[in-house]
């Protein structure tokens, strides 16, 4: 017999937004130019492609992430991880368990550090039954 989809404590809509800020950020590139001082235009905006620490997509994304409470920062980091395979939507409560033990403040810092973790989290919605294009918001 299958086990019902377990309910998560983060809002769909908010999986939705951080996955599409974190796509955002997993194209930044290195700094190349650490001492140009000309602004985007002259150096063919190249350089907001660039990963630097007062990066805007960085800063709102640390913000979002930062605003979650306890409960839906641990969804999260296990959303990321059953999107990275270290399970299925049976092991749920294992996988979110271990994300309530390694629980920490530094939740967005270690959401950096994964790669492509806007695709993670879209498939580990999927998991779940849902797309990202049920959030998709009209031009």
């Amino acid at each position: 017999m299958k086990k019902s989809i377990p309910e998560l404590t983060i809002s769909l809509a908010n999986v939705a937004t951080i996955a599409a800020k974190a796509r955002q950020f997993d194209v930044k590139d290195v700094v190349t130019d650490p001492d140009s001082s000309s602004n985007a235009a002259d150096d063919a905006m190249l350089s907001v492609l660039e990963d630097h620490g007062d990066d805007p997509v960085r800063l709102e994304l640390t913000a979002i992430i930062r605003g979650l409470n306890e409960d839906e920062q641990i969804d999260l980091v296990a959303l990321a991880w059953l999107g990275r395979g270290d399970g299925n939507v049976d092991d749920w409560d294992d996988l979110r368990a271990e994300a309530s033990h390694a629980h920490n403040k530094r939740t967005a810092e270690y959401l950096f550090g994964i790669p492509l973790l806007g695709d993670l989290l879209e498939d580990g919605l999927s998991q779940f039954g849902h797309s990202m294009e049920e959030f998709e918001q009209p031009l």
